[in-house]
C-alpha cells in the first residue's frame, strides 16, 4: 500500500503559497484562452475551413479580443430575473472550477526561492474526494442560472444540467474506486507516485474509459452537451446571460475542461512522469522538466475534447441517460469485483503482465456482450419496422403449385 509523503505539505511561507496560486490561475486562465483558439482552428480544419485568420498574426489573438469584446459590452438584466441569484450564479460555477486544482500535481518537489516546495498547491488525504466535492457544487451555478432566468429554456437546461451530473459522477466515482484500490491512497500525490513503473492506464483500461466518457458528460461538452442544446433550448440554462457574465460561463466550461483533463492525467497516465521510452533517460523527472510531460497529457484531453464535437452529433436525451445508467454504473461496478479480486491475485504473487491480460479480457468481454446486444436490438428493430411482403398488395389468389390436394 502507497502511503504518501504528506510532509512536504504545510511549510511554505505565505508569500510562496501565493505565488503558487496566482501561478495556477495565470495557467488555468492561459490554458483557456489558447483552448479557445485552438478548439476554432482545429474545428476549422477538420471541417475544411479557415479558423479564426484575422486578428493578430495568424489570428492568434482571436480569443484575447474575444475576451475584451465581452467584458465591455452592455450587461443586459431581463425584467423577470431574480435578481441576486442572477448575479450570483456565474461566479457559483467559475469559483469551485478553479478551486478544484488545487490539488492537482504538476511536478516533482523544486527549489523555489530557495525553498523546496512540490509543485502542487496542496494536498489531502482525501484529495480525489475533494474534487468531486467542488466540481459537484459548480453545478448549483448552472442550476440556480437556470431557474433565476425566469424563462422555460433555460429552466430546462438546469434541470437537465442536474439530472447529467449527477448520473456521471456516480460512474466517475466509480472508476475512481479502482485506482484507490491499486494506489492504496486517495491522495493525488500518492497515486502518482504509485504510477512511477506502470501506468494505470494500462492496469485499469476499464476504468479509463468509463472516467473519458464521464468526464464529458461531467463537463457538458459535444455529444453530451444537452444543457445547453441550441436545437431545442435555444441555449439552455445562459440564455438569458450577456457580457461579462456569460463569459464567466464558459470561462468555468473551459476550466473545468483542465481540470478533468489533469485529473485524467493524474489518475491514470503517471501524472507528471514521462512517457516511455523517455522515462529511460536519467534525469527527465526532475527539475522543472515533469512539468512538459504534464502539460501535454492534459492537452491531449483537450485536443480529444475538440476531436469529438467535430466527429459526433448530438445525443438524445433518453440515450444519454440510458449510457449512464444502463451501461456506464454497471459496468464499473463488475470491474470493480474484477479488480478485487486481481488485487488479491496480486498479492498471491501474480505477475502485472498477468493482471493486463485479465483486464483485457474483461474489456474484450463487455465490448463482445455490447456488439451481441446491439445486433439483436438491430434486428428486433427491424422485425417490428419492416412490413410483411404482401402488406398492401391486392389478394392473389393461391398458384396450382401452392394448392394442397388432400
Amino acid at each position: 500500500m502507497q502511503h504518501p509523503d504528506m510532509t512536504l505539505f504545510g511549510h511554505d511561507p505565505w508569500w510562496l503559497m501565493l505565488i503558487k496560486a496566482v501561478a495556477v490561475f495565470g495557467f488555468l486562465v492561459l490554458t483557456v484562452l489558447v483552448a479557445i483558439l485552438v478548439e476554432r482552428k482545429v474545428l476549422g480544419r477538420m471541417q475544411d475551413r479557415f479558423g479564426p485568420n484575422r486578428v493578430g498574426p495568424w489570428g492568434l489573438l482571436q480569443s484575447l479580443v474575444d475576451g475584451v469584446k465581452l467584458a465591455l459590452k452592455e450587461g443586459l438584466l431581463p425584467a423577470g430575473v431574480d435578481r441576486p441569484i442572477y448575479l450570483l450564479a456565474p461566479v457559483i460555477a467559475t469559483i469551485p472550477a478553479i478551486m478544484a486544482f488545487a490539488v492537482i500535481p504538476m511536478g516533482p518537489a523544486v527549489s523555489m526561492f530557495g525553498h523546496r516546495t512540490p509543485l502542487q498547491l496542496t494536498d489531502l488525504p482525501v484529495a480525489v474526494l475533494y474534487i468531486l466535492a467542488v466540481a459537484s457544487v459548480g453545478v448549483y451555478g448552472i442550476v440556480l442560472a437556470g431557474w433565476s432566468s425566469g424563462s422555460t429554456y433555460p429552466l430546462l437546461g438546469g434541470l437537465r444540467s442536474s439530472a447529467q451530473v449527477i448520473s456521471y459522477e456516480i460512474a466517475m466515482a466509480l472508476s475512481f474506486a479502482a485506482v484507490f484500490l491499486y494506489a492504496g491512497t486517495m491522495s493525488t500525490s500518492g497515486i502518482v507516485a504509485a504510477q512511477q513503473r506502470t501506468w494505470y492506464v494500462f492496469l485499469l483500461l476499464p476504468s479509463f474509459l468509463v472516467y473519458l466518457t464521464s468526464m464529458v458528460g461531467e463537463t457538458n461538452r459535444a455529444p453530451f452537451d444537452l444543457p445547453e442544446a441550441e436545437g431545442e433550448l435555444v441555449a439552455g440554462f445562459h440564455t438569458e446571460y450577456s457580457s461579462l457574465k456569460f463569459a464567466m460561463f464558459m470561462l468555468a466550461e473551459y476550466i473545468n475542461m483542465t481540470t478533468v483533463s489533469a485529473l485524467a492525467t493524474t489518475m491514470f497516465l503517471g501524472g507528471w512522469h514521462a512517457p516511455w521510452p523517455l522515462s529511460l533517460i536519467g534525469g527527465v523527472n526532475a527539475g522543472w522538466l515533469p512539468l512538459i510531460w504534464f502539460v501535454a497529457k492534459v492537452w491531449l484531453f483537450m485536443f480529444g475534447y475538440m476531436w469529438l464535437r467535430a466527429a459526433l452529433p448530438r445525443m438524445r436525451y433518453d440515450q444519454f441517460m440510458a449510457l449512464g445508467w444502463k451501461l456506464l454504473i454497471p459496468v464499473s461496478l463488475a470491474w470493480i469485483m474484477v479488480v478485487a479480486i486481481t488485487r488479491t491475485l496480486r498479492a498471491e504473487g501474480l505477475s502485472p503482465w498477468g493482471t493486463v491480460v485479465l483486464n483485457t479480457l474483461f474489456t474484450l468481454a463487455v465490448l463482445g456482450a455490447l456488439m451481441l446486444r446491439n445486433r439483436r436490438r438491430r434486428n428486433r428493430v427491424r422485425r417490428e419496422t419492416t412490413p410483411p411482403p404482401d402488406a398492401g398488395a391486392f389478394p392473389v389468389p393461391p398458384l396450382p403449385r401452392e394448392v394442397t390436394h388432400a
